[in-house]
C-alpha cells in the first residue's frame, strides 16, 4: 500500500513539476499567460462516462495544455459488461478501439466512445483528473474549446461521430463527480 501511495505521489509531482513554466499555465488549471496562448470555448459540453484507459502526456506539444487523455465511454457502453469487451490502444493523442461483436450498429458505437484530451479548469481539477481509473464511472462538466500557441490551433470536435484524425475531444473540464468505481 505505501508503494502505491509512493507511486501515486511521483506521478502528481512529475505533473506539477511544470506548474512554475508560464507556458504550462494552462494544464495546471490557470488563465493562459504566455505571449500567443489563448482558449475560446465553442460550447457547454457535460456526460457520465466510463474510463476505459487514461494516458498522460508531459513531453508534446500538447501536454502544454492538455496533460491526460480519457478513453471513454457513454450510454450503453457504460455498462461494465459492455465496456470490459473494448479493447482500446492510445498512442500519440490517439485511440483506436475494437470490439468482437458490437451490440449495435457501428455509427451508433462509433458516437459512445471517444478520445478525450482533458484540460483542467482551474488547478484542483488538475490534480483530479489524475485520480480517475480505469473502470472508473465519472461524471464531467465544462466546455469543448479551441486553443491557438503561436502556430499551433488545436480544436474540438463537436460531434460524437468523427472518426480519424479531428474526432477527439477537447474538454476543458470545471467539474469531476465520480459516480462508480468498477474494474474493467
Amino acid at each position: 500500500m505505501l508503494l502505491g501511495a509512493v507511486l501515486s505521489l511521483s506521478a502528481v509531482s512529475s505533473f506539477a513539476s511544470n506548474q512554475y513554466a508560464v507556458e504550462y499555465n494552462i494544464a495546471n488549471g490557470l488563465a493562459p499567460k504566455a505571449q500567443g496562448q489563448s482558449i475560446e470555448v465553442l460550447k457547454p459540453y457535460q456526460g457520465e462516462f466510463r474510463i476505459l484507459a487514461a494516458k498522460t502526456y508531459q513531453y508534446d506539444a500538447q501536454a502544454k495544455f492538455s496533460p491526460i487523455d480519457y478513453a471513454v465511454t457513454k450510454g450503453l457502453f457504460t455498462d461494465p459488461n459492455i465496456a470490459r469487451q473494448i479493447d482500446v490502444r492510445q498512442y500519440d493523442r490517439f485511440l483506436n478501439w475494437k470490439m468482437k461483436t458490437l451490440p449495435v450498429p457501428a455509427q451508433q458505437a462509433v458516437a459512445m466512445v471517444s478520445n478525450m484530451h482533458i484540460i483542467p479548469a482551474n488547478p484542483d481539477i488538475a490534480l483530479q483528473i489524475q485520480q480517475v481509473k480505469r473502470g472508473d464511472l465519472v461524471r464531467l462538466k465544462g466546455d469543448l474549446v479551441e486553443v491557438k500557441d503561436h502556430n499551433l490551433v488545436w480544436r474540438s470536435a463537436l460531434n460524437d461521430y468523427n472518426i480519424g484524425d479531428g474526432a477527439c475531444k477537447l474538454f476543458r473540464v470545471d467539474s469531476i463527480q465520480w459516480v462508480d468505481h468498477s474494474v474493467l
